[in-house]
C-alpha cells in the first residue's frame, strides 16, 4: 500500500491510501473518522483485481484541516480533486454515511467520472427530515445538542458518537480504535462537517441521476431512517442490500458486506 498526500486543490493536501492495480474504487468515509475504517475492504477489493483508494476527507485523519470549507460542494470538489491528482478518469465511488452524500453529489455532477455509486449506511439524499424528505427527525434539535456537547466535552461526545450507532455494544478494542480515529478530527472540522451531514438535502438530484447505485444498509441503524433509505432506493431503482446490523455494516457484518460490495463492483 502506498500512503501519500495529494493536492486535491492548490491550497489543500489530502491523505490517501492506494492499494492494488485495476479499475479504480474510491472509498469515502463518514463523519469524524478516516480512510483507516476501510482497511479490510481495501485488501479485499485489491485482491479481487481493483485499485482501492481510501481518502481522508478534509479535517479528518492525516489530511489538512482548514477552518472552513466543509460544505457538501467543497467536500465533493475535494473528492474530484483526488481523482484528478491520481490520474483516474473514472471510478466506482463507495461512500459511507457523510461519504455517501459526497458520493451522490459527485455522481450527479460528474457522471462521466463515476462508474457506479455504492452508498453505505446512507441514502445520500438527507440525514434529517425536511419538507422534501419526510423521514427521520428535523436537524435543529440534534444538531444543537451535538454542537453543545462537542464544545463542552469533545472527548466524551466522540466516544458516544462512534459507539452508539452499533446495533449492540461494540467490542472494547473496536470502540477504542474508532475513538482514537475520531479524535484526529479537530473541533472546528467536526462541528462544520456535522452541520453538513445533518443539514444537507439533496433530494432534488434523485430524479435525474444516471449512475447505477447500490445501497448497503443496516436494518438496526439508529443513525439512518430505514424507511427513508427504502424510499430513495425506489426513486433510484437502486440495488438495496440490508444487513442485520447498525451503522457499521463493514464491521458488524463484514463477511456479508464484503460479498455484497464485490457483487456491486462486478455489476
Amino acid at each position: 500500500m502506498t500512503r501519500r498526500r495529494v493536492r486535491a486543490r492548490p491550497d489543500l493536501a489530502l491523505n490517501v491510501r492506494d492499494l492494488g492495480i485495476g479499475p479504480a474504487v474510491l472509498f469515502i468515509h463518514g463523519w469524524s473518522l478516516s480512510g483507516e475504517v476501510w482497511d479490510r475492504q481495501l485488501r479485499v477489493v485489491a485482491e479481487a483485481g481493483y485499485r482501492a483508494i481510501a481518502m481522508d476527507q478534509r479535517g479528518h485523519g492525516d489530511s489538512d484541516a482548514p477552518l472552513d470549507g466543509y460544505g457538501i460542494d467543497d467536500l465533493t470538489a475535494d473528492a474530484l480533486g483526488v481523482l484528478d491528482a491520481l490520474g483516474i478518469d473514472r471510478a466506482v465511488v463507495v461512500g459511507w454515511s457523510l461519504g455517501g452524500m459526497v458520493g451522490l453529489r459527485l455522481a450527479h455532477r460528474h457522471p462521466d467520472r463515476v462508474r457506479a455509486l455504492v452508498m453505505v449506511a446512507s441514502n445520500g439524499a438527507a440525514a434529517s427530515r425536511t419538507e422534501a424528505f419526510p423521514f427521520g427527525v428535523p436537524a435543529e434539535q440534534p444538531l444543537t445538542t451535538i454542537l453543545a456537547a462537542e464544545h463542552a466535552d469533545r472527548i466524551a461526545l466522540r466516544r458516544s458518537a462512534v459507539g452508539d450507532p452499533f446495533k449492540g455494544d461494540p467490542p472494547a478494542l473496536t470502540l477504542d480504535w474508532l475513538h482514537r480515529i475520531s479524535l484526529q478530527t479537530p473541533s472546528w472540522a467536526g462541528r462544520a462537517a456535522m452541520r453538513t451531514l445533518l443539514c444537507t438535502d439533496q433530494t432534488d438530484v434523485l430524479d435525474d441521476l444516471s449512475v447505477p447505485v447500490t445501497q448497503l444498509i443496516g436494518t438496526a441503524d439508529p443513525a439512518l431512517s430505514l424507511r427513508g433509505a427504502r424510499w430513495v432506493s425506489e426513486k433510484l431503482s437502486s440495488e438495496l442490500v440490508e444487513f442485520d446490523c447498525g451503522h457499521y455494516p463493514m464491521l458488524e457484518a463484514a463477511d456479508a458486506f464484503d460479498a455484497a460490495l464485490l457483487a456491486a463492483l462486478q455489476r
